[in-house]
């Protein structure tokens, strides 16, 4: 049986289980009847700790799954695929002020060819932006101060407490994940868009 390794520029449980359950979703158009293994690295990503704006996210995303190929290089080790998650904020201005948003975030290269997908994203109510955004408190604090819990990161996420755990962290990066992965299960029909452009 084929075995395919997915390495994921996290430890942290939300992200990993992510990738596993999109894996259930779309794994067998990626490698029919293949063994896949999610394996977890602590990497940096390069950005905030709380990425304040979809370039940071997406740069934050793509440099953890580069980091991930770097290893792999510099290690000599065959992983096929390399899975950058970042989540933050996305600050949208209008003309009433600003809109603030929750968005997940994903990165996916082969090493060669590398794609984005992104969950939806959530309106973050203004007392916790502002918490945020002006007076630079990490998101994960935040959160856990608006909840009156502690843990949230590692449990549901803002995701889940601005959402009545509709949806958690997990399902929006895995929704993500299933995004960015597209390119590579479907190659189909990119090859056709590509072509036909």
């Amino acid at each position: 049986m084929k075995k395919i390794t997915i390495a994921v520029g996290s430890t942290r449980r939300p992200k990993l289980n992510a990738v596993t359950e999109a894996l259930q979703c779309f794994g067998r158009l990626l490698g029919n009847g293949a063994e896949f293994e999610v394996a977890g690295f602590d990497v940096e990503s390069g950005v905030g700790h709380t990425p304040l704006s979809r370039e940071e996210l997406m740069r934050g995303a793509r440099q953890r799954a580069e980091a991930l190929v770097h290893l792999a290089k510099e290690k000599n080790l065959s992983w096929q695929y390399f899975v950058g998650l970042e989540g933050g904020l996305d600050v949208v201005d209008e003309d009433s002020g600003r809109r603030v948003f929750l968005e997940s975030w994903a990165y996916v290269t082969d090493g060669a060819l590398g794609h984005y997908g992104r969950s939806g994203g959530v309106e973050v109510p203004p007392s916790l932006a502002d918490e945020v955004l002006d007076r630079g408190v990490e998101l994960s604090v935040a959160i856990d101060r608006f909840a009156g819990a502690v843990g949230i990161r590692d449990a549901q996420g803002a995701w889940g407490v601005l959402s009545a755990n509709l949806i958690t962290r997990q399902e929006a990066f895995r929704v993500a994940v299933v995004a960015a992965f597209a390119p590579f299960y479907n190659q189909k029909m990119y090859r056709e868009s590509a072509a036909a452009g």
